[in-house]
């Protein structure tokens, strides 16, 4: 039986995230499944309020974590000041791993953390900081040397046959169009209710940081999952969420003039 997979391009990231959940709800996996957002820059994320509202109160009523404390997991956006030195922004991170460690889902690992403090021991690496250095000062803009690894086996290579994170294993960075940036993030499995709107959140922000650092306006982000599917609550308490996205859906294609 060949798999159903789908492909998302739109220009405001609730759209994209509805149409990917509206997808897993009426198919139980989804393999591949990209989801890009367009029309991004350093200072804007395109969204819709009501679809956002929607799915925070959803997340909350199902005891799971709002769309804000996903995407911090990628990128802790209040640490970060745009007029100081971004070196302040890993030391504020780094001062307090600690307390963020004992949060229950934070045990084996944090997406920015493995960003900015890949490996063990001495030997740990911030990656971010040599993409923004190997770019801007060296001149170095091949496309294979601006990635950051997440899944590290020395800790990763497990047995678990649940473990939780990490999700995201890579993130990549790219220029296009001349002067934007693409970041690109890929999952082998992703719950698009329970973590699908953060990631892609959390995504844009790292984009908008990373932009910002190398001189280049964030233009896109692409979120690439093996397999997609809606995520651990059951889907038929799901089912008033979906009408109500749906419905904010057909009026945002209604207004654009374009079919949902």
């Amino acid at each position: 039986m060949s798999s159903y997979s789908t492909h998302i391009n739109e220009a405001n990231l609730s759209i994209a995230w509805a149409k990917a959940f509206l997808a897993t709800m009426k198919h139980p996996e989804i393999s591949p499944m990209t989801v890009t957002v367009t029309d991004l820059s350093n200072d804007l994320i395109p969204e819709h309020e009501e679809i956002r509202k929607a799915v925070d109160v959803s997340l909350a009523s199902n005891s799971l974590g709002s769309c804000h404390t996903v995407a911090n997991t990628i990128f802790p956006r209040s640490y970060w000041n745009r007029n100081k030195e971004r070196t302040l922004l890993y030391q504020r991170y780094l001062r307090i791993l600690s307390q963020i460690h004992k949060c229950k889902g934070n045990y084996n690992g944090v997406y920015f953390e493995r960003l900015i403090a890949y490996g063990v021991g001495d030997s740990k690496k911030n990656q971010l900081e040599y993409i923004i250095e190997t770019y801007t000062n060296k001149g170095n803009h091949r496309r294979s040397a601006l990635q950051a690894s997440i899944f590290d086996p020395t800790c990763d290579a497990t047995h678990q046959r649940q473990r939780g994170f990490p999700c995201l294993q890579q993130v990549g960075f790219a220029r296009i169009h001349k002067s934007g940036l693409c970041v690109t993030g890929y999952y082998p499995k992703e719950h698009i209710f329970d973590r699908g709107y953060g990631n892609y959140l959390g995504l844009c922000r790292l984009g908008q940081f990373m932009a910002t650092q190398m001189g280049l306006e964030l233009a896109q982000m692409t979120c690439f999952v093996g397999v997609a599917c809606v995520g651990t609550p059951a889907k038929t308490p799901l089912r008033h969420l979906a009408l109500n996205i749906k419905s904010c859906v057909e009026d945002y294609e209604r207004a654009r003039g374009t079919n949902a």
